[in-house]
Protein backbone atom coordinates (compact mmCIF):
# COMPACT_ATOMS: atom_id res chain seq x y z
CA UNK A 1 0.00 0.00 0.00
CA UNK A 2 1.63 3.27 -0.92
CA UNK A 3 0.22 6.03 1.22
CA UNK A 4 -0.63 8.78 -1.07
CA UNK A 5 2.38 10.23 -3.43
CA UNK A 6 0.19 13.24 -2.65
CA UNK A 7 -3.47 12.51 -2.76
CA UNK A 8 -4.21 12.19 0.87
CA UNK A 9 -2.84 15.18 1.99
CA UNK A 10 -4.38 17.46 -0.96
CA UNK A 11 -7.61 15.80 -0.43
CA UNK A 12 -7.28 15.41 3.58
CA UNK A 13 -8.20 12.04 3.57
CA UNK A 14 -5.88 11.41 6.02
CA UNK A 15 -8.63 10.24 8.70
CA UNK A 16 -10.16 7.79 5.53
CA UNK A 17 -6.75 6.39 5.55
CA UNK A 18 -6.48 5.48 8.78
CA UNK A 19 -10.20 4.14 9.05
CA UNK A 20 -8.98 1.97 6.14
CA UNK A 21 -6.09 0.37 8.07
CA UNK A 22 -7.51 0.11 11.04
CA UNK A 23 -10.61 -1.84 9.21
CA UNK A 24 -8.19 -4.41 7.25
CA UNK A 25 -4.53 -4.45 8.93
CA UNK A 26 -3.22 -2.97 5.46
CA UNK A 27 0.03 -1.54 6.07
CA UNK A 28 0.64 1.46 4.56
CA UNK A 29 4.37 2.79 2.91
CA UNK A 30 4.39 6.51 1.98
CA UNK A 31 5.89 7.92 -0.85
CA UNK A 32 8.37 11.91 0.07
CA UNK A 33 4.85 13.30 -0.95
CA UNK A 34 2.34 11.00 1.49
CA UNK A 35 4.83 10.50 4.50
CA UNK A 36 2.47 11.99 7.71
CA UNK A 37 -0.75 10.78 6.07
CA UNK A 38 -0.19 8.07 9.39
CA UNK A 39 1.27 8.92 12.83
CA UNK A 40 5.17 7.31 12.40
CA UNK A 41 3.96 5.38 15.45
CA UNK A 42 0.45 4.25 13.78
CA UNK A 43 0.78 0.10 13.76
CA UNK A 44 0.00 0.29 10.05
CA UNK A 45 2.93 2.89 9.65
CA UNK A 46 5.91 1.43 7.97
CA UNK A 47 7.72 4.48 6.93
CA UNK A 48 8.99 5.17 3.54
CA UNK A 49 8.99 3.85 0.19
CA UNK A 50 11.33 2.83 -2.58
CA UNK A 51 14.93 4.13 -3.29
CA UNK A 52 15.07 6.31 0.31
CA UNK A 53 12.32 3.81 2.20
CA UNK A 54 13.27 1.59 5.24
CA UNK A 55 13.91 -1.77 4.94
CA UNK A 56 10.79 -2.96 6.38
CA UNK A 57 8.60 -1.12 3.63
CA UNK A 58 10.61 -2.48 0.28
CA UNK A 59 10.78 -5.73 1.78
CA UNK A 60 7.01 -6.21 1.87
CA UNK A 61 6.64 -4.81 -1.51
CA UNK A 62 9.80 -7.42 -3.02
CA UNK A 63 6.73 -9.64 -2.27
CA UNK A 64 3.38 -8.10 -2.01
CA UNK A 65 1.01 -9.78 -4.70
CA UNK A 66 -1.42 -6.39 -4.39
CA UNK A 67 0.17 -2.49 -4.16
CA UNK A 68 -2.60 -0.55 -4.02
CA UNK A 69 -1.59 3.23 -4.61
CA UNK A 70 -3.23 6.18 -3.42
CA UNK A 71 -2.80 9.30 -5.30
CA UNK A 72 1.35 7.52 -6.10
CA UNK A 73 2.64 8.67 -9.51
CA UNK A 74 5.24 5.67 -9.40
CA UNK A 75 8.43 7.81 -9.90
CA UNK A 76 11.60 6.41 -10.53
CA UNK A 77 11.97 6.70 -6.63
CA UNK A 78 9.33 5.15 -5.50
CA UNK A 79 9.63 2.04 -8.03
CA UNK A 80 13.03 1.56 -7.61
CA UNK A 81 13.92 2.27 -11.44
CA UNK A 82 11.31 -0.86 -11.56
CA UNK A 83 12.71 -3.06 -9.88
CA UNK A 84 11.05 -3.07 -6.67
CA UNK A 85 8.03 -4.70 -7.14
CA UNK A 86 9.05 -8.47 -7.51
CA UNK A 87 6.64 -10.55 -6.76
CA UNK A 88 5.88 -12.58 -10.42
CA UNK A 89 1.96 -12.07 -9.83
CA UNK A 90 2.01 -8.74 -8.71
CA UNK A 91 -0.96 -6.62 -9.28
CA UNK A 92 -1.90 -2.98 -8.77
CA UNK A 93 -4.91 -0.90 -7.58
CA UNK A 94 -4.96 2.87 -8.32
CA UNK A 95 -6.65 5.78 -6.97
CA UNK A 96 -6.07 8.50 -8.66
CA UNK A 97 -7.38 11.88 -9.22
CA UNK A 98 -5.62 11.97 -12.67
CA UNK A 99 -6.29 8.99 -15.28
CA UNK A 100 -2.97 8.71 -16.43
CA UNK A 101 -1.36 8.26 -13.10
CA UNK A 102 -4.18 5.74 -12.38
CA UNK A 103 -3.43 3.78 -15.45
CA UNK A 104 0.24 3.04 -14.32
CA UNK A 105 2.03 -0.45 -13.47
CA UNK A 106 -0.34 -1.58 -16.23
CA UNK A 107 -3.19 -1.29 -12.90
CA UNK A 108 -6.80 -1.77 -12.15
CA UNK A 109 -7.98 1.93 -11.97
CA UNK A 110 -9.96 3.79 -9.98
CA UNK A 111 -10.17 7.33 -10.96
CA UNK A 112 -11.10 9.57 -8.13
CA UNK A 113 -11.16 11.58 -5.40
CA UNK A 114 -8.75 9.73 -2.49
CA UNK A 115 -11.38 10.57 0.60
CA UNK A 116 -14.09 8.90 -1.38
CA UNK A 117 -12.30 5.86 -2.90
CA UNK A 118 -10.92 5.17 0.08
CA UNK A 119 -14.56 5.24 1.79
CA UNK A 120 -15.70 3.14 -0.45
CA UNK A 121 -12.81 0.96 -0.51
CA UNK A 122 -13.22 -0.07 3.39
CA UNK A 123 -17.03 -0.10 2.84
CA UNK A 124 -16.43 -2.93 0.21
CA UNK A 125 -13.77 -4.44 2.24
CA UNK A 126 -16.20 -4.94 5.25
CA UNK A 127 -15.09 -8.15 7.10
CA UNK A 128 -11.53 -8.58 5.53
CA UNK A 129 -8.47 -8.54 7.42
CA UNK A 130 -4.90 -9.79 6.65
CA UNK A 131 -3.79 -12.62 8.23
CA UNK A 132 -2.01 -12.57 11.64
CA UNK A 133 1.05 -13.87 10.58
CA UNK A 134 1.50 -11.01 7.75
CA UNK A 135 0.58 -8.44 10.64
CA UNK A 136 3.24 -10.20 13.14
CA UNK A 137 5.66 -9.68 10.19
CA UNK A 138 5.62 -6.08 9.32
CA UNK A 139 5.31 -5.13 13.05
CA UNK A 140 8.31 -6.86 13.58
CA UNK A 141 9.93 -5.11 10.63
CA UNK A 142 8.62 -2.09 11.90
CA UNK A 143 9.98 -2.47 15.42
CA UNK A 144 13.46 -3.17 13.64
CA UNK A 145 13.09 -0.11 11.98
CA UNK A 146 12.80 2.11 15.04
CA UNK A 147 16.00 0.67 16.61
CA UNK A 148 18.10 1.59 13.36
CA UNK A 149 16.53 5.26 13.70
CA UNK A 150 17.10 5.26 17.70
CA UNK A 151 20.74 4.41 16.62
CA UNK A 152 21.10 7.00 14.09
CA UNK A 153 19.42 9.60 16.20
CA UNK A 154 21.58 8.76 19.56
CA UNK A 155 24.12 10.61 20.41
CA UNK A 156 26.20 9.36 23.75
CA UNK A 157 28.80 11.99 24.01
CA UNK A 158 27.53 15.88 24.12
CA UNK A 159 30.99 17.44 23.29
CA UNK A 160 30.91 15.62 20.17
CA UNK A 161 30.73 17.30 16.51
CA UNK A 162 27.29 15.93 15.72
CA UNK A 163 26.61 14.08 12.57
CA UNK A 164 23.64 14.57 10.45
CA UNK A 165 21.59 12.28 11.26
CA UNK A 166 22.44 12.90 15.22
CA UNK A 167 21.44 16.71 14.06
CA UNK A 168 17.90 14.82 13.15
CA UNK A 169 17.77 13.42 15.98
CA UNK A 170 18.53 16.42 18.32
CA UNK A 171 15.15 18.06 16.36
CA UNK A 172 13.26 15.40 16.87
CA UNK A 173 13.40 15.93 20.77
CA UNK A 174 12.71 19.56 20.59
CA UNK A 175 10.08 20.01 18.20
CA UNK A 176 6.09 18.73 19.02
CA UNK A 177 2.71 17.99 17.00
CA UNK A 178 2.52 21.23 15.72
CA UNK A 179 5.71 22.01 14.26
CA UNK A 180 6.58 21.94 10.60
CA UNK A 181 9.15 20.64 8.80
CA UNK A 182 10.80 21.53 4.98
CA UNK A 183 13.02 20.28 3.18
CA UNK A 184 13.75 19.67 -0.62
CA UNK A 185 17.53 18.86 -2.00
CA UNK A 186 20.85 17.31 -1.16
CA UNK A 187 21.29 14.83 1.36
CA UNK A 188 18.78 15.64 3.83
CA UNK A 189 15.68 14.36 2.03
CA UNK A 190 16.34 10.96 1.71
CA UNK A 191 17.68 11.00 5.02
CA UNK A 192 14.28 12.58 6.37
CA UNK A 193 12.25 9.82 4.67
CA UNK A 194 14.16 6.94 6.14
CA UNK A 195 14.78 8.39 9.37
CA UNK A 196 11.57 11.37 10.92
CA UNK A 197 9.03 10.43 12.84
CA UNK A 198 6.11 12.59 11.24
CA UNK A 199 3.83 13.28 14.42
CA UNK A 200 1.35 14.84 12.15
CA UNK A 201 -0.33 15.28 8.52
CA UNK A 202 1.18 18.64 8.29
CA UNK A 203 4.88 18.32 9.66
CA UNK A 204 6.52 16.41 7.30
CA UNK A 205 6.56 19.38 4.01
CA UNK A 206 9.20 18.02 1.42
CA UNK A 207 9.48 19.61 -2.18
CA UNK A 208 10.86 16.37 -3.95
CA UNK A 209 9.14 16.24 -6.88
CA UNK A 210 12.04 18.28 -8.56
CA UNK A 211 14.66 18.54 -5.60
CA UNK A 212 14.23 22.26 -5.98
CA UNK A 213 17.53 23.53 -4.39
CA UNK A 214 16.59 26.64 -2.24
CA UNK A 215 12.83 25.98 -1.97
CA UNK A 216 13.04 25.84 1.95
CA UNK A 217 13.26 29.03 3.09
CA UNK A 218 10.69 30.88 0.99
CA UNK A 219 8.36 27.88 2.00
CA UNK A 220 9.27 28.74 5.48
CA UNK A 221 7.77 32.24 5.16
CA UNK A 222 4.96 30.77 3.53
CA UNK A 223 4.12 28.33 6.33
CA UNK A 224 4.70 31.20 9.03
CA UNK A 225 2.23 33.47 6.86
CA UNK A 226 -0.24 30.78 6.70
CA UNK A 227 -0.39 29.62 10.04
CA UNK A 228 0.77 32.75 12.49
CA UNK A 229 2.37 30.78 15.84
CA UNK A 230 3.41 27.65 14.13
CA UNK A 231 6.97 26.75 15.17
CA UNK A 232 8.28 26.64 11.49
CA UNK A 233 11.87 24.53 10.74
CA UNK A 234 13.54 25.14 7.26
CA UNK A 235 16.94 22.67 7.45
CA UNK A 236 18.94 23.74 4.87
CA UNK A 237 22.57 22.20 3.26
CA UNK A 238 25.22 24.46 2.61
CA UNK A 239 24.78 23.99 -0.77
CA UNK A 240 21.60 24.71 -0.96
CA UNK A 241 22.25 27.67 1.34
CA UNK A 242 24.60 29.02 -1.45
CA UNK A 243 21.63 28.74 -4.04
CA UNK A 244 19.08 31.28 -2.40
CA UNK A 245 19.44 32.78 0.82
CA UNK A 246 18.05 36.14 0.13
CA UNK A 247 14.44 35.51 1.43
CA UNK A 248 15.92 36.28 4.99
CA UNK A 249 15.89 39.65 4.54
CA UNK A 250 11.69 39.16 3.93
CA UNK A 251 11.98 37.29 6.96
CA UNK A 252 13.74 40.05 8.60
CA UNK A 253 11.37 42.63 7.44
CA UNK A 254 7.99 41.33 8.14
CA UNK A 255 9.48 39.75 11.84
CA UNK A 256 8.42 35.74 10.60
CA UNK A 257 10.23 33.69 13.22
CA UNK A 258 11.08 30.95 10.82
CA UNK A 259 14.25 28.95 12.37
CA UNK A 260 16.34 27.97 9.71
CA UNK A 261 19.15 25.15 10.75
CA UNK A 262 21.93 25.30 8.41
CA UNK A 263 24.34 22.12 8.15
CA UNK A 264 27.62 23.11 6.80
CA UNK A 265 29.37 19.54 5.58
CA UNK A 266 32.03 21.81 3.63
CA UNK A 267 30.91 20.47 0.29
CA UNK A 268 27.90 18.63 -1.99
CA UNK A 269 27.29 15.65 0.19
CA UNK A 270 24.15 14.32 -2.18
CA UNK A 271 25.95 14.47 -5.14
CA UNK A 272 29.54 13.29 -3.64
CA UNK A 273 28.12 10.44 -2.44
CA UNK A 274 26.16 9.77 -6.01
CA UNK A 275 29.49 10.61 -7.79
CA UNK A 276 31.45 7.74 -5.69
CA UNK A 277 28.63 5.27 -6.34
CA UNK A 278 29.08 5.78 -10.14
CA UNK A 279 32.80 5.64 -9.90
CA UNK A 280 33.10 8.95 -10.17
CA UNK A 281 34.92 9.27 -7.47
CA UNK A 282 33.61 12.22 -5.42
CA UNK A 283 35.43 14.70 -7.74
CA UNK A 284 34.91 18.51 -7.42
CA UNK A 285 32.25 18.09 -4.55
CA UNK A 286 34.17 19.54 -1.65
CA UNK A 287 34.56 22.94 -0.58
CA UNK A 288 37.96 22.94 -1.36
CA UNK A 289 41.11 24.87 -3.03
CA UNK A 290 42.79 23.35 -5.89
CA UNK A 291 45.64 21.61 -5.13
CA UNK A 292 48.82 21.78 -6.91
CA UNK A 293 48.03 18.87 -9.32
CA UNK A 294 44.66 20.09 -10.32
CA UNK A 295 42.55 17.58 -7.95
CA UNK A 296 40.16 19.79 -5.11
CA UNK A 297 42.31 18.25 -2.14
CA UNK A 298 43.69 21.86 -1.36
CA UNK A 299 42.98 23.60 2.10
CA UNK A 300 39.32 24.29 2.71
CA UNK A 301 38.02 27.19 1.40
CA UNK A 302 37.53 30.26 3.87
CA UNK A 303 33.67 30.33 3.50
CA UNK A 304 31.63 31.13 6.97
CA UNK A 305 27.86 30.88 6.11
CA UNK A 306 26.62 31.44 9.40
CA UNK A 307 28.73 35.25 9.46
CA UNK A 308 26.42 35.20 6.09
CA UNK A 309 23.18 34.68 7.68
CA UNK A 310 23.92 37.41 10.60
CA UNK A 311 24.72 40.16 7.73
CA UNK A 312 21.21 39.57 6.27
CA UNK A 313 19.68 40.24 9.92
CA UNK A 314 18.81 36.81 11.09
CA UNK A 315 20.13 35.90 14.87
CA UNK A 316 22.79 33.23 14.41
CA UNK A 317 23.10 30.66 16.89
CA UNK A 318 26.54 28.34 16.55
CA UNK A 319 26.89 25.23 17.71
CA UNK A 320 30.16 23.39 17.78
CA UNK A 321 28.58 20.34 19.96
CA UNK A 322 25.75 17.68 20.44
CA UNK A 323 25.08 19.51 23.50
CA UNK A 324 25.44 22.81 22.31
CA UNK A 325 22.90 22.14 19.05
CA UNK A 326 19.82 20.41 21.68
CA UNK A 327 20.74 24.43 23.54
CA UNK A 328 20.70 26.06 20.02
CA UNK A 329 17.63 24.30 18.65
CA UNK A 330 15.20 24.67 22.58
CA UNK A 331 16.17 28.23 22.35
CA UNK A 332 15.24 29.12 18.17
CA UNK A 333 11.89 27.35 18.96
CA UNK A 334 11.42 29.88 22.11
CA UNK A 335 12.18 33.41 19.93
CA UNK A 336 10.21 35.63 18.16
CA UNK A 337 12.49 36.54 15.65
CA UNK A 338 14.14 34.81 12.58
CA UNK A 339 17.05 32.37 13.82
CA UNK A 340 19.11 30.53 12.42
CA UNK A 341 20.97 27.21 14.01
CA UNK A 342 24.30 26.63 12.44
CA UNK A 343 26.09 23.42 13.12
CA UNK A 344 28.97 22.13 11.10
CA UNK A 345 28.48 18.50 11.10
CA UNK A 346 31.05 15.11 11.14
CA UNK A 347 30.61 14.72 7.28
CA UNK A 348 30.70 10.92 8.03
CA UNK A 349 27.99 8.66 6.97
CA UNK A 350 25.88 7.42 9.67
CA UNK A 351 22.54 7.37 7.62
CA UNK A 352 21.26 3.56 6.87
CA UNK A 353 22.21 2.65 3.42
CA UNK A 354 19.75 2.69 0.33
CA UNK A 355 17.74 0.10 0.52
CA UNK A 356 16.42 -0.02 -3.06
CA UNK A 357 18.05 0.86 -6.34
CA UNK A 358 17.95 3.76 -8.86
CA UNK A 359 19.28 4.21 -11.82
CA UNK A 360 21.76 6.46 -12.54
CA UNK A 361 23.80 5.07 -15.61
CA UNK A 362 27.30 4.77 -14.75
CA UNK A 363 29.89 4.97 -18.12
CA UNK A 364 29.74 1.87 -20.34
CA UNK A 365 33.61 2.33 -21.31
CA UNK A 366 35.84 3.78 -18.44
CA UNK A 367 39.92 2.91 -17.28
CA UNK A 368 39.17 4.06 -14.37
CA UNK A 369 39.04 1.13 -11.64
CA UNK A 370 36.33 2.74 -9.80
CA UNK A 371 34.01 3.62 -12.91
CA UNK A 372 34.86 -0.07 -13.52
CA UNK A 373 33.14 -1.57 -10.63
CA UNK A 374 30.10 0.47 -10.49
CA UNK A 375 29.34 -0.36 -14.47
CA UNK A 376 29.30 -4.06 -12.97
CA UNK A 377 27.52 -2.97 -10.15
CA UNK A 378 24.98 -1.19 -12.46
CA UNK A 379 24.76 -4.40 -14.94
CA UNK A 380 23.69 -6.78 -12.27
CA UNK A 381 21.08 -3.72 -10.86
CA UNK A 382 19.55 -3.63 -14.44
CA UNK A 383 19.16 -6.93 -15.57
CA UNK A 384 16.54 -7.34 -12.71
CA UNK A 385 14.15 -4.41 -13.55
CA UNK A 386 10.54 -5.04 -14.83
CA UNK A 387 8.18 -3.58 -17.08
CA UNK A 388 4.92 -3.96 -15.49
CA UNK A 389 2.56 -3.85 -18.58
Amino acid sequence: MLGGGGGVHHREAEAALKAFTDATGIPVASTQAGKGSLRHDDPADLGGIGHTGTAVSNDLARTADLVIGVGTRYTDFTTASGTLFQNPDVRFLNLNVTGFDAHKMAARTLVCDARTGLEQLTTALAGHRVGEDYAAEYRAGKERWDGIVADAYRADDDSAVPTQTQVLGALDAVVGDEDVVINAAGSLPGDLHKLWRARSPRQYHLEYGYSCMGYEIPAALGVQQAAPGTPVWALVGDGTYLMMPTEIVTAVQERLPVNVVLIQNHGYASIGGLSESVGGERYGTAYRHRAADGTFTGPPLPVDLAANAASLGMEVLRAKTVGELRAALTEARASDRPTCVYVETDPSPTAPPAEAWWDVPVAEVAGREAAVRAREQYERKVAVRRRHL
